[in-house]
Parts: C-alpha cells; structure tokens; sequence
C-alpha cells in the first residue's frame, strides 16, 4: 500500500546552470531516459507546473514527481542520478557505455544496421556487454517501424471531426467507417496444410496457385461493431455505389454518418452525384494519408489474420464464402471497437514524434 505523497513545496527554484544541464540531459539521445525523465519533472517544477497535472502529462503517479522534487532540493544535480547498488564493481565506465551507444546510433560501413557480434568487435567489448548496454538504453537495432505524417492541410479540422464522431456521436444517427479492402487473392496452396502438432507450427507450402480475385466492401457500426459487407469483382466507383444503394435499404429512413478515406473512388463525380440526391447521409473524409482513423481497418486486420490469411481457396466463390462466413460468426458475437484518444492528444503525440524526426534525436 502507497504512503502518503511527501509534501511539496510551493516555490521551486531551478538555478541557471543547473537548468541548463537538465535541457541537455532532455536532448541528449544517448542520456537514459530514467534521467531524462526526472529532468523533465524538476524543469517543469521549476516553471510551477503542479504536481497532478505533471503527472498526468508525463505519465507517472504523483509520488514519483513528488520523489524527484525531494531529492533535487535535499541533494542537487547529484539527487537525480541513479544511485550505485550493492554487487561487482562497474568495469565499463559511463563514457565507454556512451561510446556504444553512440556507434549504435551511427552506421556502419558495409551494413545498414550493427549487430551485436560485429559492434563488440568494433568497440572492443563483449557481445554480451554490448547487449546488456543496448538493453539499458532501450536500443533495438534490428528493429524497424514505418510513419508517414499527413501533409492535408485540413489535417486538424478532419482529425476533429472524425475523433469527434467517435466520442460523442450524434443522437438518433447511425455512425459507420466505410472501406473496401482491394484485390483480395483467392490463393490455393499447392500442397495440403500440415496440421499443428506439439512442439511444431501449422505448416503450408510457400508456393501457391491464383485462382482470381475480390473485393470486400464493408460498414463498421461504429455503435455496436457489427460489419455490413459485400464482395464484388471490382472496387469502381459502381461496384461503390452499389454498396452505397445496399447500406441506404439496410438502414432506411436514418440519418448515416460516413467516415470514409480519401481513395478516388469515394470523391468520383458519380458518388457526389448520389450522396447529393441521398441527402441524408453526411459525409466525413479522413485526412489524407491517415486511413489508421477508419476503425473499419482494425477489422480488415482481423479478417485477414484470422479467415483469408491462412486459408487455401481453389476458387474465388470459396474465398467469398469464408469471407461470408465470418461476417455472420462476427455478427452474432459482434462488440464495439472502443476509440480512447482525443484529438488533442493525438496531435500531442504526432507533434512529440515530429519533433524527434526533424531534430534528428
């Protein structure tokens, strides 16, 4: 059980130089974040931010804030360090640890990437001390993750809207994310699957035999999550339409909200010709390269990793009939997809992210 928070003081002062320091310890790429952390709680005491609203912007619970303010006004710079523990002796200083790490963060010549055998080589070190150092600072070489920032200048005002809807939807309305995922490949494997057994993996041939095509069409209610779906040969504006026409008899006599993306076939001049003679569906566009806002795409995800992925098809209709299938299995047990983030703080993160990536830290 959690003791009482220790008392913090009303005036916090941050001497110049001390501030300073803590600034290049917030820069610093090859600083631990424990110490970056607690460097971001006596900077920001010093600018008389509270103790709950620091807390809650950086993540931790008011102890460890208050923990941190104590220690810097009872032992300065020094009361931020990490303190030395019982056990063998450190044989690797902190300035060759911060060697490692920045040769880490450097290329290497031949390699896209080091690896632990070859940066202990080059350092002069154990590739066990090397990976003891990268898990100290969090580094994982070997690991990449993809980004695109959104360049749509009505990036915030789409993002509003559409987080909005997810919030705080409108009464009496249905809400649904609109998507069709492409060229779905009826794949029939050349060999038969190779069932799981103990201590072995399903196993399935790497080759494999196109038998053709189709395209899913699908209205998430964002509400109650279930899918409204359709395949189709084609992903035209006509096979959009269609689908369009098959949502306004399912739900007839409502008001539907649509959150779509920004593929060509949801703007073509025949679409706006039906949604301008359907006036009450109302149309809300996703900002350009931010499709992870469609809720539909966490369910495309899901069937693809659960019913197409895996499976062998000998014909397109087989494909659509396990497609078909699971849209009925996920409809009787369907739940909502639960959106958390409010706009504000997803611009807050993407802003953090863009920060790092044009200061090169």
């Amino acid at each position: 059980m959690m003791g009482p928070m220790p008392f913090a003081p009303r005036s916090f002062v941050v001497g110049r130089k001390d501030r300073e320091t803590l600034k290049q310890w917030i820069r610093s790429p090859t600083m631990p974040q424990q110490w970056a952390l607690r460097a971001r709680i006596v900077v920001a005491s010093g600018d008389g931010e509270g103790v709950r609203q620091m807390a809650r912007r950086l993540e931790v619970t008011p102890a460890t804030v208050c923990q941190w303010r104590s220690r810097y006004l009872q032992e300065g710079l020094a009361g931020l360090r990490t303190r030395s523990r019982r056990g063998r002796p450190r044989r690797i200083s902190d300035a060759k640890e911060r060697s490692v790490v920045a040769k880490t963060l450097s290329r290497p010549k031949a390699a896209t990437h080091w690896s632990c055998r070859s940066l202990a080589k080059e350092v002069g070190l154990s590739p066990a001390t090397v990976h003891r150092i990268w898990q100290t600072y969090d580094l994982q070489p070997h690991r990449t993750t993809t980004f695109k920032f959104s360049r749509d200048p009505e990036f915030e005002r789409k993002l509003a809207d559409v987080v909005g809807l997810y919030l705080d939807p409108p009464e009496k309305a249905l809400v649904l994310c609109v998507d069709e995922k492409s060229q779905i490949q009826a794949l029939n494997r050349t060999q038969p699957l190779l069932p799981m057994r103990p201590g072995l993996p399903a196993r399935m041939t790497h080759d494999y035999k196109r038998n053709g095509t189709t395209s899913l069409f699908a209205a998430l209610e964002v509400a109650s999550g279930k899918v409204h779906g359709h395949c189709f040969p084609q992903h035209t504006h006509m096979e959009f339409t269609g689908f369009l026409n098959s949502i306004r008899r399912k739900y007839p006599r409502r008001d539907i909200h649509l959150i779509c993306d920004n593929y060509g076939t949801h703007k073509h001049p025949t679409v706006r010709q039906w949604f301008a003679a359907n006036p009450r569906f109302h149309v809300h566009y996703t900002p350009t390269s931010a499709s992870w806002l469609n809720l539909v795409e966490r369910w495309f995800a899901l069937i693809t990793s659960q019913a197409i992925r895996r499976g062998s098809f000998d014909s397109v209709r087989s494909l659509e009939r396990a497609i078909n299938r699971y849209l009925a299995h996920w409809n009787a047990t369907a739940k909502p997809f639960r959106w958390t983030k409010s706009a504000r703080q997803i611009k807050r993160q993407i802003r953090r992210v863009m920060d790092i990536y044009e200061t090169g830290h």
